[in-house]
């Protein structure tokens, strides 16, 4: 399984769309059974504007009134404390500009029908899509969930390393037992963008699938949305997805970087020219990684001596200490590490940081490998939009023998 590294705001909407013209829309609610009780609605405004309403439900009736630039999914809950967190009562749909209504007869939001909006419609289409797969993947989601609360709690509870230890091998596995059905599901997504290009749904899909494509695949799918779709809000942050993806494809320069290094040794990419370099991005908490470092140790013990170089970037900007403790585990220290530059305080309000290294090649899942040639170009991608490790292997071969 590969770590996704985007960050999910609470609900997941894109934002930052050219100035468009806003149209009312209405949410009228019933839900029976309801109690007489405050109910929450959270939704992308359009621009850089993020909206949170709030009526009072009587009798279960209930009704909101808005504006939207373009369609957007929204959340309605009860209680923002658990909601932030995606627990608790609460139900996803699309809105647009229309009449809505808001349907359920047990008197859960989770339960909810919203009918009046065509986007939702779509949605409709590939949750039933989804449901046959979703169903299998539910109780391995459940035992995974419950076993991660029970990891939380051991690690606050400050309980032995062999106690977390033993955690973390439990959740590799059901994450192992997982990964066949969200292959499923991505075949499923894919298939409904191929069919309905300029569906919304089909462009948020596609705004968070977009990072682990290969480069030309995700090409394709943008190209097939109309001009306007691709002037949405998900339209713009995909093609900002793909142009960081191509920084960071074959065909490309490497971003030349200069970081301090795991022992505090100045390190510059530009000085590896004349060499094949693979910059392996990792973290300490990447499963997957972890796993895969046996093999990166095999492969360096094969080429460094015909001029292959690794230099490991980590994700652990705000962990020194995991860092240098999975390198010492792993026996990695034969080749350089340093760190990307992660600045979360920056990423959050989205400011530019030029000491990020994983920004410059579009990394977006853990682990995910760069392979750069003598001339400082990129010629091949490995994990997140790009090829599998037996492609690397096979280019590693091609280029030094066996």
């Amino acid at each position: 399984m590969k770590y996704m590294l985007i960050a999910l705001p609470f609900i997941a909407l894109q934002l930052g769309a050219q100035a468009q013209t806003k149209a009312p829309f209405t949410l009228a609610g019933e839900i029976k059974g309801l109690p007489n009780r405050y109910v929450y609605l959270s939704y992308a405004a359009g621009g850089d504007k993020y909206q949170t309403d709030s009526v009072m439900s009587k009798n279960g009736r209930f009704t909101f009134h808005g504006e939207l630039v373009q369609p957007v999914e929204a959340r309605m809950y009860l209680d923002w404390k658990t909601a932030m967190y995606g627990e608790g009562d609460m139900s996803s749909f699309f809105m647009e500009s229309a009449p809505m209504k808001l349907t359920s007869a047990t008197g859960r939001l989770k339960d909810a029908k919203l009918t009046g909006s065509k986007v939702q419609q779509d949605q409709d289409k590939l949750s039933a899509a989804r449901a046959p797969i979703q169903k299998k993947l539910q109780p391995l989601s459940d035992a995974f969930n419950k076993l991660n609360k029970e990891y939380i709690a051991a690690m606050k509870g400050k309980k032995p390393e062999a106690t977390l230890e033993s955690y973390k091998t439990k959740l590799d596995k059901i994450k192992d037992q997982m990964e066949p059905y969200y292959d499923e599901m991505e075949k499923v997504d894919k298939a409904f963008v191929e069919q309905y290009p300029d569906s919304y749904v089909s462009a948020q899909l596609l705004r968070y699938r977009v990072s682990s494509m290969p480069l030309q695949e995700g090409e394709a799918f943008y190209a097939k949305m109309s001009p306007a779709m691709q002037q949405s809000r998900d339209g713009i942050e995909i093609k900002k997805e793909l142009d960081g993806l191509r920084a960071g494809s074959p065909g490309s320069p490497a971003h030349e970087f200069t970081k301090t290094d795991i022992e505090g040794k100045t390190l510059n990419l530009a000085d590896f020219k004349g060499k094949y370099v693979m910059l392996d991005f990792w973290a300490s908490w990447c499963g997957p990684c972890r796993k895969g470092n046996p093999h990166l140790k095999e492969l360096y013990g094969k080429y460094s001596a015909k001029g292959f170089e690794i230099i490991g970037v980590s994700d652990d900007d705000s962990n020194n200490e995991a860092w240098k403790k999975a390198v010492n585990q792993d026996g990695i220290g034969i080749w350089r590490h340093v760190l990307r530059g992660l600045d979360w305080s920056k990423r959050e309000k989205n400011l530019p940081n030029p000491e990020d290294v994983s920004d410059y090649y579009g990394i977006h899942s853990l682990p995910t490998k760069i392979l750069i040639d003598p001339q400082g170009m990129i010629i091949g991608r490995y994990g997140g939009g790009g090829e599998d490790d037996e492609a690397m292997n096979k280019k590693l071969k091609e280029i030094f023998g066996s």
